[in-house]
């Protein structure tokens, strides 16, 4: 194994809405259980924004980015294989899941099979700088794959625009489709056509939808939609009984939200058939507050789901997603904007101001 580097360069902000700065930090041999990657590409998340924005809680000085993907450098003891028991070795490119969890043997995980919310889960890029290892966001050269993460290995077929994605945005859109129960013959209504948007039409159109409907406010998002399994594309005002008798016999079958406003909630349930479902997958601040006829949920029988991180089978199940149908849709085509480690300022800035769908890191 090549000597590693004393230091490793991270990207840096010290308070909302500061200016990241470039700072250098240690790099160490990785502990039993960690791995250590050279990172290849970091795609800036919505909830980057967020955090960045002030908008939900995160320690600063802090170092952000959790959709990664890096090729192993080093592997402590007992890193072997990956989670599809896979082996590992050195200059394999890979993903991970998005956070970590405490030991094992937390109610939640071993009880009730929700490890995504286990008591004490973590989550990459949502750390203050200071503690160690430091290198724990995508926002930098390099990251440590913490123990109790979840890691895969990447087919050498897909690009890293392809991959990069994979261990937020897709692997959160197969739970949110999963949850909204979609079966071949039905009608979808996708609320905000972002980056999770766009994955969940072409994933429920997977899935055998008849119809995929999709809003947004803007007419480039909705234009790109037909090129990932949109067939009607309305803006996001548009009367929901409208859109209502765009799903016949009687209403959407399900309605997911992933544009991260709640005041869409009462529309969404609006255009729901009796018996349908809706999913909540985008409101992910603090006090998004929504007032709903909570008598349309018992009168129509609706299930309403809430979706926040994911299965560690969802990683594996969006790995295959994409690697099946990157030929159907243009996957890569979603990560428009490339940024070296020095312009992460100009990167959050035009992630932040919609300027680029998916804005990527490339130290």
């Amino acid at each position: 194994m090549a000597a590693l580097p004393a230091i490793g360069r991270l990207a840096v902000y010290d308070a909302p809405n500061a200016p990241f700065r470039i700072e250098s930090y240690p790099l160490r041999p990785p502990a039993p259980g960690e791995a250590l990657v050279k990172i290849r590409m970091a795609t800036i998340c919505r909830s980057d924004i967020h955090s960045w924005q002030g908008q939900r809680p995160n320690p600063c000085p802090g170092v952000l980015g959790h959709e990664i993907i890096g090729d192993i450098v080093a592997l402590g003891e007992g890193v072997t294989q990956d989670m599809r028991g896979d082996p590992l070795a050195l200059g394999d490119r890979v993903t991970w899941s998005e956070y970590f969890i405490p030991p094992e043997g937390d109610y939640f995980g071993a009880v009730l099979d929700l490890p995504q919310k286990a008591a004490g889960v973590d989550k990459y890029g949502h750390r203050a700088v200071a503690e160690p290892p430091h290198h724990h966001g995508g926002f930098g050269d390099y990251c440590y794959i913490l123990p109790r993460s979840w890691i895969l290995r990447l087919p050498d077929e897909l690009t890293d625009e392809e991959a990069t994605p994979l261990n937020c945005g897709v692997a959160t859109m197969i739970a949110v489709t999963e949850a909204a129960n979609i079966r071949i013959g039905h009608t979808v209504v996708v609320q905000g056509l972002g980056l999770l948007g766009l994955y969940g039409a072409a994933i429920a159109k997977a899935r055998g939808a008849r119809r995929v409907i999709g809003l947004d406010p803007d007419p480039a998002r909705r234009e790109m939609a037909y090129r990932f399994g949109v067939d009607l594309a309305f803006d996001a005002a548009a009367d929901p009984a409208e859109i209502r008798a765009q799903c016949p016999p009687a209403g959407a079958d399900a309605v997911i939200e992933v544009c991260g406003t709640p005041a869409v909630i009462p529309a969404g349930l609006e255009m729901l058939r009796i018996g349908g479902t809706y999913v909540l997958g985008g409101v992910v601040n603090p006090r998004a507050m929504a007032i709903i006829d909570a008598n349309l949920i018992l009168k129509k029988l609706l299930c309403l789901r809430g979706v926040h991180n994911y299965h560690p089978r969802h990683l594996v199940e969006a790995l295959e997603f994409v690697a099946a149908h990157r030929t159907r849709f243009p996957f890569h085509a979603l990560v428009d904007g490339k940024y070296p480690l020095d312009a992460a300022n100009e990167a959050m800035a035009d992630a932040a101001a919609r300027r680029v769908l998916r804005a990527a890191i490339v130290p």
